[in-house]
């Protein structure tokens, strides 16, 4: 038996009628009280009838009764409120920290046990998500609803991520922006070595030099640490020259150049072109933010983000090391993730930080003019029956695949909570 399956029992009144307490008390439950996700009782301000008292107050849940006294809640005042204790075997009876009596209900016998062996094979699936072969069960406006509050707790998540990067930023939005972006720009395999350029590399020095790409250029490969070598090409042999002053210039030092990945990556993926890609961004915009807060759309957006990298880069994908001819656009693929987990994730952040609604459903409504994501997650939703519509839909279940689906939330989940009822 576990805690969660009781919470569940609990505050979705899924227990018999008919309920006593271990001293043979009548037990009505009027409200179950308000989930707590923070310190103290499990559920706060419930109403409850015991014997012929009404009752306002707290009550805590545990597998055996004498947890009670492992959580040493018997020495917390915090607990002083708790009206019922909710537990699976009443193993002990307990008191609070002035030695008063809780009354406790115990639930062994006190439930419809086909709901315990529901949520048992959902636990023990061995499917790649429990409820993979009975999501066509679940009717589409549930989908969409539990999709849309996935993406607002997700978002909140990220806004708190944000915050605390605009404390580093000393709230200066232009520079926690830049941070974001250059992190962004790695694309999971290369984001930490990003992240740390971004944090070595101050904004305010690359606006210094904005109207000269070449400069940029050498600012951020050198201080990536990418020109320690001995080059062949005058290009990098140049870039290297004019990091140096720089570097003297600003007391810049470099990163290591193996923090940087190029094993088992598209070339076009490499961090020297997203670098030079970067670099033609903020050549372009400087102080990006700004004007992506008052774009209309993600059309516009997208013009605003449609670079390429210098032209030394047509015919090279590393230094020194010549390729066809090719220009280094950043893709469309790169541009719709720098959307979803830059753009979007910032305009929600600042909304929310100068409590502007409208531009918090800004943040929203751009995901859902953005295409659905294609990738090997989002294929399997879609085998099982799930199509998304849009980047808002791709967004919610891969977030709730990560958070509900592998470790197995599903009592938390809206979608397992319609499965239970439906078997």
């Amino acid at each position: 038996m576990k805690e969660v399956f009781i919470l569940y029992l609990w505050e979705n009144k899924l227990l018999l009628p008919e309920l006593l307490t271990t001293d043979k008390q009548s037990i009505t439950i009027l409200h179950p009280g308000t989930s707590n996700h923070d310190a103290g009782p499990d559920f706060l301000n419930a109403r409850l009838k015991i014997g012929d008292t009404l009752w306002a107050g707290n009550v805590e849940i545990h597998v055996n009764a004498s947890d009670w006294y492992k959580h040493r809640h018997d020495a917390d005042k915090a607990y002083d409120n708790v009206v019922l204790h909710v537990v699976y075997e009443a193993d002990k009876q307990i008191y609070d920290s002035t030695q008063k009596a809780i009354p406790t209900l115990e639930i062994k016998n006190a439930f419809d046990t086909s709901i315990l062996l529901r949520y048992r094979s959902f636990i023990d699936s061995r499917r790649w998500i429990a409820c993979e072969a009975m999501l066509d069960k679940v009717q589409r406006f549930t989908w969409l609803s539990w999709l849309d509050r996935l993406i607002a707790e997700r978002l909140e998540i990220k806004t708190e991520l944000i915050f605390d990067l605009l404390k580093v930023s000393a709230n200066d939005w232009e520079d926690c922006f830049y941070q974001l972006l250059v992190k962004n720009f790695g694309f999971k395999v290369n984001q930490q070595a990003f992240e740390q350029l971004a944090r070595m590399l101050p904004l305010k020095i690359l606006l210094k030099h904005r109207d000269q790409l070449f400069q940029l250029e050498a600012l951020l490969y050198g201080v990536a640490g990418l020109l320690e070598a001995d080059f062949k090409d005058d290009y990098p042999k140049s870039l290297q020259k004019e990091f140096r002053f720089l570097a003297k210039k600003y007391e810049l030092k470099p990163m290591t150049a193996s923090q940087w990945r190029f094993m088992r990556m598209r070339p076009v993926n490499f961090p020297t072109i997203r670098i030079a890609q970067l670099a033609a961004l903020i050549h372009k915009h400087g102080n990006l933010f700004s004007k992506i807060r008052f774009a209309e759309n993600s059309v516009q957006i997208t013009k605003l983000l449609k670079v390429e990298a210098s032209t030394y880069w047509t015919n090279h994908f590393q230094f020194d090391k010549e390729s066809a001819g090719k220009t280094k656009k950043l893709g469309d693929d790169a541009i719709q993730l720098i959307l979803i987990n830059t753009v979007v994730q910032s305009i929600f952040a600042y909304g929310k930080f100068h409590e502007d609604v409208t531009l918090q459903e800004k943040a929203l409504l751009l995901l859902e003019e953005l295409e659905p994501e294609n990738n090997s997650l989002i294929r399997k939703f879609e085998s099982a029956g799930l199509i998304p519509a849009n980047a808002l839909h791709t967004q919610s279940l891969i977030y709730m695949h990560q958070n509900y689906c592998k470790p197995k939330r599903c009592l938390e989940c809206r979608v397992g909570h319609v499965l239970m009822k439906s078997f």
